[in-house]
Order: structure tokens, then sequence, then C-alpha cells
């Protein structure tokens, strides 16, 4: 039986409300599905971004234990945060926000950390993935262009690659291009095929 066979065996679960992750799952050929469990997002200032996002991805995957009874059941729980000169940045409250954020992002190089947990009732994964992005100094008609017509309140640093302000802003990208998007995909996959192979 080969990996994809054995996929099939087991109940996915995306603990996510993403569509940017569940688009890389689909694109990845991960079959899952979606279930979303309010969680505490909170986490002390002192804590370095690497902590932050394993931490994050954990307390997620911990709001799962019923469905981990189940020995089917994969649950996978991500994080994502963006950090600029050591301060996070994270979901903006409204426009006004945003546009500060992307005024602070512009003409500058950030990291982008995703934190990821593949919890089974036998066994975890957990780690994270880091990236470097470089926008080119943007103007403000610009950034509130881009404020406006995609609204970017759910996406930490207040922007998405794989929208306008991406393709028009954005001039390098050290790592992995799915990463800030929201999911390291590649290693979800590796981790994945690694487990099942394993029978967990």
């Amino acid at each position: 039986m080969n990996f994809f066979d054995r996929l099939k065996q087991y109940d996915i679960i995306l603990a996510s409300q993403s569509p940017r992750r569940r688009e890389l799952m689909e694109a990845a050929g991960i079959p899952f599905r979606t279930m979303v469990r309010p969680t505490d997002e909170a986490f002390t200032n002192d804590m370095p971004p690497t902590d932050v996002v394993i931490h994050l991805c954990r307390k997620k995957a911990n709001c799962f234990r019923d469905e981990l009874k189940r020995p089917e059941a994969i649950i996978i729980t991500a994080d994502t945060i963006v950090v600029h000169d050591g301060r996070i940045i994270n979901k903006p409250g409204g426009a006004e926000e945003a546009f500060a954020m992307l005024s602070t992002l512009s003409g500058s190089t950030h990291e982008v950390y995703t934190g990821v947990c593949i919890r089974h009732q036998e066994n975890e994964r957990v780690f994270y993935y880091h990236s470097l992005v470089t926008f080119r100094a943007l103007k403000e008609e610009e950034i509130r262009y881009y404020i406006k017509h995609y609204q970017p309140f759910d996406k930490a640093g207040a922007y998405g690659i794989q929208e306008w302000i991406g393709y028009i802003g954005i001039t390098s990208i050290e790592g992995s291009y799915p990463n800030v998007m929201g999911m390291p995909v590649h290693k979800v996959y590796e981790y994945l095929n690694e487990m099942i192979s394993n029978e967990i």
C-alpha cells in the first residue's frame, strides 16, 4: 500500500479557518477536513519568536483531546507570526493599524515564523519554519489601495504574499513561499509521510 492509500485510512483534521492553509493542503494532495476550536492565543512578551509559534500551535492542538481518542484521527495546527527588528507584528485591528504595520515593513526585510503541530494519540511532530521577506519602499497610495481592496485584517503583518501587495511589493524571499502564506506544507507532507509510513 502506498503513502496516499495509507493517508485515506486516517481522519486528518486541519484545525484552522485560514483559507490559505486549506489551499496549501489541497495543493499538496493531503485529504483533510477542517475544524476550529476557540483558543487563547496569549503569550508572554519575553518569549522568543520560535517559542511563541511552538507554544501557540501546541495550545491549539490541546483543544482536540476528544478527537484524538480515535486512533484514526490526526490533528494539524499552525500559527504564523511576522517579526520586524525583533518585534512581533500581529494581525491589525483595523485599517489604520494595518497602514502602520505595512509602513513599518516597507523598504525593509522581516522574518516570518510558522509553528506546526501534527498530533496523533501515539505521537506528535512539532516544528517551526523560518523565512525572510523583503519589501521595496511602498508608496502611501499603494498601501492604502491594498488595504481598501483586500482588507488584510486576518493576516499577521497585515499582508498576504499571494495577494496584490506581494506581487508588486516583495523583491525577495529567502526560505519557503508557502511558509509565508501560513504553512510550510513541504514539511507537513514530509512528517506525515514519516509518521504514517512508520504506522504513527
